[in-house]
């Protein structure tokens, strides 16, 4: 039978981990207001809310550091150090995603997003708050895993991971609609540069997710 190491720290690094993806999908709650904010013609926060994911990302990165410190060498670990860290880098790289997506519209406030695009980023942006609220689920799921090591869990955080990739596929598809969109609008060449750096950008918000599913299922296998 397996030794549940974890049972062993005086605090789990899945703790953090857990703090971590928690304030990741506030940031996304925020974000996806911010997006609505910045196409609505009557709301006058965007700054606001850009301000506050600025501020959640940077509780994040004290969260991430304080993972990293807490860490001290020979300490036991049900998985490698070196995979826990790449699994963070990734789920970090959600925030910053969001972050920069954010700065990225923020440059250039007019015209914002064209009228005939709205509905589509709409769709993505939804599209990649799905990965966001699914990787707190995983978490949560695989802190489980670590203490009982139930193969009942490991599969159930599996479960999570395979419609991660989903997600991400489902995303990807919406990103490529919307920038073919795009580069058949009759708009001018700045304003199609903008919004598919925006679309991309975007996008690059469930690609971390399932990055960051693919390092939690190489820290369950077996």
């Amino acid at each position: 039978m397996r030794i549940p190491f974890m049972s062993m720290f005086i605090a789990s690094p899945f703790d953090g981990l857990q703090e971590h993806a928690e304030k990741v999908k506030e940031c996304a709650w925020a974000f996806q207001q911010a997006i609505e904010c910045h196409i609505s013609e009557k709301c006058k926060t965007f700054e606001e809310f850009r301000q506050d994911v600025t501020r959640m990302e940077s509780e994040a990165d004290a969260i991430k550091r304080r993972i990293r410190g807490h860490l001290p060498k020979g300490t036991l670990m049900p998985v490698d150090k070196f995979q826990l860290f790449r699994y963070l880098r990734e789920q970090d790289s959600v925030l910053d995603a969001v972050e920069d997506a954010l700065d990225w519209l923020s440059y250039r406030s007019e015209p914002g997003i064209p009228e005939g695009l709205q509905k589509e980023f709409f769709l993505l942006v939804d599209a990649n708050i799905d990965p966001i609220e699914e990787l707190s689920i995983m978490v949560s799921e695989a802190r489980k895993y670590f203490k009982s090591f139930s193969e009942k869990q490991r599969i159930l955080v599996k479960d999570i991971i395979r419609n991660l990739r989903r997600q991400e596929h489902e995303a990807d598809k919406i990103e490529a609609m919307l920038k073919a969109k795009i580069l058949n609008l009759n708009i001018d060449p700045v304003t199609i540069f903008h919004m598919i750096m925006l679309a991309e950008i975007i996008g690059s918000i469930a690609d971390h997710a399932e990055n960051a599913g693919d390092m939690m299922r190489a820290m369950i296998a077996r």
